[in-house]
């Protein structure tokens, strides 16, 4: 598309690391395109709708251009949330330009399709409708599976965690029933009678938009005797302070699941798992027709 040259979408993707450079942990995507826009407003073209649709051009000509910097390693977008790399705050700072940003970015995108097994097709030059309308569709599904997590009551989600676990392989033991639990909420083995291999204790906190700090992960591994193996289910996430801790632990194995990737093993696993327990976050899958990118 004629209207969006190669220096408009560097000013625009420069305009997006610009902002992740003060959010390290990343932003949404709905967000950062909110706040793009009082950094570089949109041109006529860009404000206008594309034809037909209720779809302005600026978002969707936001999310094409960053495809080459996913693709270079610079971003990476993660059910909805964008994330500066390291690489990608070297190159913000290299490549000044937003034409040789972009420049740079389309010659590390070209080295990694060669990588790949089959050759993509050319992009279209409309940038990227299909491409921008399945990153849209992801990102509404995962904030509907958020909303569902967070509604669901705690022992339905230590219930969920279990289901999982049957659902991986591991024989549970125990559940914890309603009330006081002493820092275990499930106890799990690798074989049904629970001799081979070393016992599984669980701790699992439903608490949205809540992270677990340093605290509660010395406080659960406090609970683990030699041998054990700890994992520790957050649906807020964790501090870093409390990954750091965990990573120090050389006597002590534990784990650190947060929402995201508890919901990856759940869809990965999801088959396996006990039909009583899908109950409990049923999927459906909807296929896309494969639109190279």
């Amino acid at each position: 598309m004629a209207e969006i040259t190669r220096k408009r979408s560097g000013e625009l993707v420069r305009a997006v690391f610009k902002l992740l450079l003060s959010h390290q942990d990343g932003l949404q995507a709905k967000e950062v395109l909110k706040q793009v826009e009082a950094i570089v407003p949109p041109t006529v073209f860009e404000a206008a709708n594309y034809p037909g649709t209720n779809n302005r051009r600026y978002e969707r000509i936001i999310r094409f251009s960053t495809i080459g910097p996913v693709k270079a390693g610079w971003l990476i977008k993660d059910k909805g949330q964008w994330t500066l790399t390291d690489d990608g705050k070297r190159a913000f700072q290299q490549f000044t330009d937003p034409e040789q940003f972009m420049q740079e970015s389309g010659r590390l995108y070209r080295k990694w399709r060669k990588a790949q097994p089959v050759d993509e097709e050319e992009e279209s030059e409309e940038p990227g409708a299909a491409a921008a309308t399945l990153e849209e569709a992801e990102e509404r599904a995962w904030a509907e599976v958020q909303n569902h997590l967070a509604e669901m009551a705690p022992y339905d989600f230590q219930d969920l965690v279990a289901g999982l676990l049957r659902g991986m392989g591991y024989h549970v033991a125990w559940v914890s029933p309603p009330g006081p639990d002493r820092g275990i909420d499930i106890i799990a083995h690798i074989d049904p009678l629970g001799i081979a291999g070393p016992r599984i204790k669980v701790q699992v906190k439903r608490r949205p938009g809540d992270r677990t700090g340093v605290d509660g992960v010395r406080s659960f591994m406090a609970t683990l005797a030699d041998g054990d193996i700890g994992l520790f289910v957050s649906s807020g996430g964790f501090s870093k302070e409390a990954h750091d801790e965990a990573r120090r632990q050389e006597r002590r194995r534990i784990t650190l699941l947060d929402l995201k990737r508890l919901f990856d093993l759940w869809v990965e696993h999801y088959p396996k798992i006990p039909e009583d327990k899908r109950s409990l976050l049923p999927l459906r899958p909807i296929y896309f027709l494969a639109d190279e990118e």
